[in-house]
């Protein structure tokens, strides 16, 4: 049988609420749910630990090779859980960190789905896979939805109900993914964590091509990363009327390497800059124009700074002293797999012209990219996004997420923030960390969201070191900023309140 015709089948118990569900069948019996579209090659019982109670893990395959696992426990809320990937995917879906997410939600009453997107890295390392067009058009979307469906499927045949509210959650390239959701997929999940997403693909990889370039011409060290980033501070700390390490909004801190960096009078030295350096930051913050034309916006300071581990964001993003850099690694990915119909793993990023080239990519952004700002179905459908973006992100331009957002709100008017609203987090580095209020619970205020109707205006964050909470702050819904009230620790969320 079709998966789409058990879900026609069982479509007349959605809606139905299960608390505490116990399973109607055996979970060795999920064995027999395989078909001519889904295979399923593992379903056992996994008996209770001390960090996860009992609960069936199905393992297998969707054609072609869309490899999937789904965790049911023996008791289910029912909630259905979906959590993306990173980078190009194709992570073993048992790995430690993947199982510890499964876990934690499994120990919540949800059921858990997640996919390695039709791939394995380990067989297919970065973004080879894409020389197979049908792994990329996986990769890029399709994997997501028949997940999904399949996971759902599962649930409905285990426990004899379906879901009553589903989940994604992601960031990153799992941010792309939950986007994809609600503009291809919109009937899929209720609720939609968006993290620092790279939502455009395309236009991330051109300024990957210009800014590895300039680097390539005049290499910065990593030694004169702790330079770099005090004199941007010392600049653009204290604009947002309090000096407390953090950059509330780059956008209005006026910071020029020409101007505000300390120049190499002769040979190079750790105190200074040379006059080919601060053409490459120059490059690296100046926007991507294509024949006169603005097409990605240029990155945002505040990254270079070191984090709790004393090493700076730009540490291996962006500065590497040995070896390329992973935006080299990603563009050369892109250039050579996913763009190409053919292969080219001798293609060099030098090769790129953007004026000639740019309408090459016209293809892959209508398959890859998560850029429609038309979200009305998903909206009608009664669908939530949480999107959240670090201001500080050394891996994805903080300012691709914020024009989105602003893109869609221009696109479906005031009513936008209704069942759709972004999150700044300031010093935050690429998905968590950095030196800002970086941790934060955000799957637990789209929960009250999607449930109890509780719209999020703020969220806690808070910064970790050590494993000690040693700053809390307030994270404001976009364009709020969190503003000091003039007393208090600058340490505690209580003495700051969100406005304009």
């Amino acid at each position: 049988m079709r998966i789409s015709t058990i879900l026609l089948a069982t479509a007349a118990l959605a809606g139905a609420a299960y608390a505490d569900t116990k399973p109607a069948m055996g979970c060795a019996d999920l064995r027999a749910l395989t078909n001519n579209e889904m295979t399923v090659a593992i379903a056992v019982t996994v008996p209770a630990t001390a960090d996860v109670p009992e609960h069936c893990r199905v393992a297998g395959q969707i054609i072609p090779q869309v490899g999937f696992e789904v965790r049911l426990p023996a008791q289910w809320n029912g909630t259905f859980y979906m959590f993306g990937n990173g980078g190009y995917a194709g992570e073993a879906l048992d790995s430690p960190p993947r199982a510890a997410q499964a876990g934690r939600m499994v120990k919540r009453g949800f059921v858990v789905a997640q996919t390695d997107t039709g791939h394995q890295a380990l067989k297919e390392p970065e973004g080879t896979f894409a020389a197979d067009r049908q792994k990329m058009l996986d990769w890029a979307f399709r994997s997501l939805h028949v997940t999904a469906e399949a996971g759902k499927m599962l649930a409905r045949a285990y426990y004899g109900a379906a879901p009553t509210t589903s989940y994604f959650e992601g960031c990153s390239t799992g941010g792309r993914q939950g986007l994809i959701l609600a503009q291809r997929f919109p009937n899929d999940f209720n609720g939609i964590v968006v993290g620092a997403p790279v939502l455009n693909w395309t236009g991330s990889m051109m300024s990957a091509v210009s800014t590895t370039l300039a680097l390539k011409a005049n290499p910065i060290p990593s030694a004169k990363l702790p330079l770099l980033a005090a004199k941007i501070y010392e600049k653009c700390d204290a604009v947002d009327g309090l000096k407390d390490g953090l950059i509330d909004d780059p956008r209005k801190c006026d910071f020029k390497p020409s101007r505000d960096l300390p120049k190499c009078a002769g040979d190079e030295s750790a105190d200074c800059f040379t006059a080919g350096q601060i053409r490459a930051l120059e490059t690296q913050e100046g926007d991507i124009m294509s024949n006169g034309t603005r097409v990605f916006p240029g990155w945002p300071v505040g990254a270079e700074i070191a984090g709790p581990n004393g090493r700076s964001g730009w540490d291996q993003w962006i500065v590497r002293d040995q070896g390329p850099n992973l935006y080299q690694m990603f563009a050369e990915n892109f250039f050579r797999y996913v763009l190409p119909v053919k292969p080219d793993p001798q293609y060099e990023l030098s090769q790129f012209n953007i004026d000639r080239d740019r309408p090459k990519l016209e293809t892959i952004h209508q398959i890859l990219d998560a850029t429609d700002t038309d979200l009305s179905r998903f909206h009608q459908h009664g669908g939530k996004i949480l999107m959240y973006f670090g201001w500080a992100d050394p891996a994805l331009n903080p300012i691709m997420g914020i024009e989105y957002y602003e893109q869609v709100t221009a696109k479906m008017g005031k009513g936008t923030t209704d069942f759709y609203r972004l999150f700044m987090v300031p010093g935050m580095f690429h998905c968590g960390g950095g030196p800002g209020p970086g941790t934060v619970d955000w799957f637990t205020p789209l929960q009250s969201w999607v449930e109890k109707g509780e719209a999020p205006s703020t969220i806690l964050g808070r910064h970790v070191d050590q494993g000690k909470v040693t700053r809390t702050r307030p994270l404001c819904a976009y364009p709020e900023t969190a503003k000091y009230k003039g007393s208090g620790s600058i340490d505690e969320a209580a003495s700051f309140t969100c406005g304009k």
